[in-house]
């Protein structure tokens, strides 16, 4: 598993994100405070507190071209 933070500040921002993960076939979870959501879930995204970095956790050992496809949002 990988974790990670990324920066989700706009509606595009969101949906990019969304269609890059539902391109591959592990799964990966958003947490933002006590909160856990699938991060194929537009609509679970959209109930976290988007002002602050979310944290992304990858439940997959080769991550390797969805995190480089994730560089521009990743603090």
């Amino acid at each position: 598993m990988k974790s990670f933070n990324v920066s989700l500040k706009s509606i595009n921002a969101v949906k990019d994100f969304v269609n890059i993960v539902n391109k591959y076939d592990f799964d990966v979870d958003l947490t933002s405070g006590r909160y856990v959501v699938d991060a194929k879930s537009i609509m679970g995204i959209f109930s976290l507190d988007l002002s602050k970095p979310i944290r992304v956790d990858v439940h997959t050992d080769s991550c390797d071209a969805f995190c480089e496809e994730l560089k521009g949002i990743i603090v």
